[in-house]
């Protein structure tokens, strides 16, 4: 069970962000949570393996009075699983203790009942002696929160109905652990996108039936196409909210320590995700035929970088995670079609987070990216909209284990923000974030064994996200109401 309590406007952002979305921005907040869940690893060894989940919130002062966080089944076969329903997943190539988030499967938002295949865990391609490895997944789900964007927008403002999400990764790493094991380095690829369903321009007109069934998953899988009002027109974008990062990690794994540089570029089309457009139109009649070998290279500015170090064991400082993130560029101010009277070609204003037809990239009113893109859950008009999501943040995170029984960590962040191209702030807003979090676990040998105890403080400072400052106390029990039969030779196999 959780509690929190806070002066201000809201609820501090580090106290209810990167908790997928089982949080809440009122000042007074809690619930009352259990779950009950059978792991994939309660078969590891084995060639088939089963497990299944289910995590039921009671909740005050949230978007919803009874939250089904997760819900779900799961099966594998050798090194493939394929689980329906809701889960939480973790972010990948990220500390998840310690980062800001992912800036497109993030972990900021309620999770999004779906049929996911994947391949978990790296697996090493036969091949290549054990030198390249690969993981990834495919997943097709639908959003739930169409009731809770027409009370939030009372149908005065844009919201959607019926959406459907999908998200694809592949991540690639080049290291041998057992020949060379210190230094390996990750690539991977996040896309995602959103589709079909009904978009609702103002709540009283203007509806867009946008491309769903199999030929919306297949342009969701694969971009193409073009919105369902664009079609017969010369200008068409991808169909769906096409969106997605590319990834790496570069990683030096000792004995007694470790330290990682990693970086996470965001994207919303060609200018962000090839950085190159093709801009060698004709002119007059001919301004729509493609004439010279001409092409418009974008600048390579909008990132999150960051380093992150380790000690391994146990030490009143053990972690520390630095990292840096770049929003303000977005292909640039300039957004231009070529047209008759101009055939240049130049598409800027990405407007991250955000689409015209679609709520943008979030879930019940919160980022499922990073949360520093300051979630339409903020807005006090009931505008379904990024309104903040050209920044440059500095982030601070420590952390720490004294002792097996106690950890903690300390998170600083420093935000300077601009709003966005079509409705900038009228000067840069500052803000800060603070957060101080100590979790105890009580001893194997104590008679409070399974329990644990969370105390945090995080204060805001700033007009983006007002002044705040709140305290949250978590209480929880673990353990385990059947044991199954362990595994015998679980090494060698």
């Amino acid at each position: 069970m959780q509690a929190s309590l806070s002066r201000g406007d809201h609820e501090p952002l580090w106290l209810n962000a990167n908790k997928y979305g089982l949080s809440s921005l009122e000042k007074s907040n809690g619930y009352l949570r259990a779950s009950l869940e059978r792991p994939l690893t309660n078969d590891m060894g084995k060639k088939f393996g089963w497990g299944a989940g289910i995590d039921v919130a009671g909740a005050y002062h949230f978007t919803s009075k009874v939250v089904v966080q997760q819900a779900y089944l799961e099966g594998r076969w050798l090194y493939g699983t394929l689980t329906i329903g809701s889960k939480e997943y973790p972010m990948e190539l990220k500390n998840q203790l310690l980062s800001t988030g992912s800036q497109t499967l993030g972990i900021n938002a309620r999770p999004i009942p779906q049929v996911r295949l994947a391949l978990p865990d790296y697996w090493a391609l036969p091949f290549t002696d054990g030198w390249v490895s690969i993981k990834g997944h495919i997943a097709y789900g639908k959003t739930t929160d169409d009731k809770w964007q027409k009370d939030f927008t009372q149908l005065k403002s844009k919201y959607t109905g019926g959406a459907w999400h999908h998200s694809k990764a592949g991540y690639i790493k080049i290291g041998n652990s057992y020949r060379f094991k210190p230094i390996s380095l990750e690539l991977g690829l996040e896309m995602a996108a959103q589709f079909g369903g009904k978009s609702y321009k103002t709540g009283h007109g203007d509806v867009v039936e946008n491309e769903g069934g199999l030929k919306g998953m297949w342009r969701a899988l694969i971009p193409g196409g073009g919105e369902t009002v664009e079609q017969g027109t010369v200008y068409q974008n991808a169909s769906g909210n096409q969106l997605g990062s590319w990834m790496f990690r570069l990683n030096f794994d000792y004995d007694t320590w470790y330290f990682g540089i990693y970086g996470d570029h965001y994207f919303e089309d060609h200018s962000s995700m090839l950085h190159l457009d093709y801009d060698g139109y004709g002119t007059g009649s001919e301004w729509n035929v493609k004439k010279k070998r001409r092409y418009v290279v974008y600048d390579f500015k909008d990132i999150l970088l960051g380093v992150d170090f380790r000690l391994k064991g146990n030490y009143w400082i053990n972690n520390v995670l630095v990292e840096y993130l770049y929003s303000k560029y977005q292909g640039g101010p300039i957004y231009h079609d070529h047209s008759e009277g101009m055939s240049d070609h130049v598409c800027g204003k990405d407007n991250f987070y955000n689409h015209y037809l679609f709520t943008g990239w979030q879930h019940w009113g919160q980022a499922m990216g990073n949360p520093l893109y300051t979630s339409p859950l903020y807005n006090d008009d009931g505008a379904i909209l990024f309104k903040n999501n050209r920044f440059s943040a500095w982030h601070f995170g420590i952390s720490g284990t004294p002792n097996y029984n106690l950890r903690y960590r300390l998170l600083a962040t420093f935000q300077r923000s601009f709003g966005t191209y079509d409705k900038p702030f009228a000067d840069p807003e500052n803000t800060q974030h603070l957060l101080a979090e100590a979790d105890y676990h009580f001893s194997c040998y104590s008679p409070l064994n399974g329990w644990s105890v969370k105390a945090a403080l995080g204060a805001d400072f700033g007009h983006v996200y007002g002044k705040n400052i709140g305290f949250q106390l978590t209480i929880v029990k673990t353990g385990t109401l059947l044991k199954g039969k362990k595994v015998k030779n679980l090494q060698a196999q």
